[in-house]
């Protein structure tokens, strides 16, 4: 027993974090993501040791799955930023030993729900064991998860987005946290965080990619010294939401503004959701980036625009001073129903797409550029947990990502691609105009020589006018003297300029003003004006909705 006790307590010193693989799992003519009701799908016995997978549907809609253990059975789940509960559909997975209680739960997501009664059982995910983990036990659930073969969902988020513990909570217990938080609490010599990185190749039956709990990859350590993006709000916050500085789109900067209550005016509150597989954003924001393609146009029967396949569309994102560029292969991916067909994977929504929570859901098109290290906040002495912030990593070089959209899509790549930080006085800030100022500046720079002509002839005519006026004067001049031979006396001049009698000659003190063309246009709003104060969301009563 003695040698038990040390061995045990050996393993207790040792890191339990824990990095997971994944791979790409291609799943054929599945419907879009946003389709209707869920399909059960069989699939074989899980492995003991968790992978993270990743399927795609017809349009290479990705989404990722892991295995967590519930009851000494795995279960394959989605794994999910945006919300914050464990549910597992018992018609795809019968979990064993499972304290089932009468309380029963309704989650709603932005898309499908799931039913059931809350449960608790012993869970590990990533090698590490909690000895009671509630969950929801599904008897009924609608959601596209499930049509991807995952038995549920495994929410990544804070507990105050917790439906079950908030229900929990409502009985007078504190036993409804996440998995997450009791996996930080239950070991507490261990950092409070998760990375990952959902990075695609050019290969569509690979994607390279991990999952880590208290770890970084050894290929993407130096993320640690990259600045900390806090949460928006800072304090407290129920999702994993950032400020956007700005969007870039080619050469031009895209400025972006707010809905949400209390946030600043020049910013945008954006969730980062691994849940969501394209990226929701404001009209003018998809206008912008999809608007300018020649042959694109937005297709009302799908809801996205339609681009051309062989156009390189190269766009980047700038969170807190830096800046994080898109692959354009996720920017308008290929329709595998339709090769000669793609699609913007920006799809717009009005500003209140976060219910006043936030102004854009941004998915995996966006996150598989990006290395993303999401920290909870450390465990203070009373076990409260601290601010917590997200720090990320580009993944994506321009010029190489130019070299494989071509590759895949055909054409010739693109070089020198860059992007300089904006509006905070830290880079240079790159000018973006309207197409109607662009338009008058380039017709104005087409009739700039003959202008410049016209005043060239103008003071050439001034000059040899003045000097015919100087030479008639001197003669009037000389010959006056000589006719009157009265010494010292000149005769009379006019006190008034010529202009007065021939004003098209006029003196440079009396010359016609030229009136430029007006170049006062009117430029469109991206958003509506921030509304007023932010009031925090309260743990009673309406719970805010998960997004998935």
């Amino acid at each position: 027993m003695k040698l038990q006790a040390l061995y045990l307590a050996a393993l207790a010193a040792v890191s339990v974090a824990v990095k997971i693989p994944f791979i790409q799992s291609k799943r054929p003519n599945l419907h879009r993501r946003s389709g209707g009701a869920s399909v059960a799908v069989s699939h074989p016995s899980l492995a003991a040791a968790p992978q993270l997978l990743a399927t795609e549907s017809d349009v290479q809609d990705l989404i990722y799955m892991a295995n967590v253990s519930l009851g000494g059975v795995g279960a394959l789940v989605q794994l999910d930023t945006g919300s914050s509960d464990l549910w597992v559909e018992n018609t795809l997975t019968t979990i064993p030993n499972a304290n089932t209680t009468s309380q029963v739960c309704n989650l709603t997501y932005g898309i499908g729900w799931a039913y059931g009664n809350i449960s608790y059982v012993s869970a590990e995910f990533a090698g590490i064991s909690v000895p009671s983990q509630a969950f929801l036990d599904v008897s009924s659930a609608q959601n596209p998860a499930l049509s991807y073969g995952a038995s549920g969902i495994l929410g990544l988020g804070f507990d105050s987005l917790s439906n079950i513990d908030a229900y929990v909570n409502s009985s007078g217990a504190s036993t409804g946290r996440t998995l997450l938080y009791n996996l930080f609490h239950d070991n507490p010599s261990e950092p409070n965080f998760i990375a990952f990185s959902l990075q695609s190749t050019s290969d569509s039956d690979q994607i390279s990619g991990s999952f880590a709990v208290g770890e970084t990859e050894s290929a993407y350590s130096n993320i640690t010294s990259t600045n900390k993006i806090p949460t928006w709000p800072v304090n407290s916050p129920s999702r994993w939401n950032v400020l956007l500085d700005s969007l870039f789109v080619g050469t031009s900067t895209i400025s972006v503004s707010t809905s949400v209550q209390g946030a600043p005016s020049n910013k945008a509150v954006v969730l980062l959701d691994s849940g969501t597989s394209f990226t929701y954003a404001p009209t003018d924001v998809c206008q912008a980036i999809y608007g300018g393609v020649s042959g694109a146009k937005y297709d009302s029967s799908l809801g996205q625009w339609v681009v051309p396949c062989d156009t390189e569309i190269d766009i980047a994102l700038q969170f807190d001073n830096q800046i994080f560029p898109i692959h354009p292969l996720d920017v308008s991916p290929q329709n595998s129903g339709d090769p000669s067909t793609c699609v913007g994977s920006f799809i717009p929504q009005s500003v209140s797409v976060g219910a006043g929570q936030f102004d854009w859901l941004v998915g995996d098109n966006v996150l598989r550029s990006i290395y993303a290290l999401y920290d909870f906040g450390d465990f203070d002495s009373s076990g409260n947990m601290g601010n917590p912030y997200i720090q990320m990593l580009s993944l994506v070089n321009p010029d190489q990502a130019s070299v494989e959209f071509h590759d895949v899509r055909g054409g010739t790549p693109l070089n020198n691609i860059t992007y300089n930080v904006s509006n905070d006085g830290s880079g240079s800030t790159t000018v973006t105009l309207s197409t109607d100022v662009a338009n008058t500046i380039e017709k104005l720079s087409k009739y700039l020589p003959a202008i410049l002509a016209v005043f060239a002839l103008n003071a050439l005519i001034l000059v040899i006018l003045a000097v015919v006026g100087i030479v008639l004067l001197c003669r009037r001049s000389k010959k006056g003297s000589r006719a009157r031979k009265i010494p010292g006396r000149l005769s009379a001049m006019p006190m008034n300029s010529t202009a007065a009698r021939y004003p098209d000659f006029a003196s440079p003190q009396q010359a016609h003003t030229y009136e430029p063309v007006s170049m006062a246009l009117t430029e469109d709003t991206l958003f509506a004006p921030p509304s007023p104060a932010f009031k925090g969301e309260s743990r009673s009563g309406d719970r805010p909705k998960s997004v998935a």
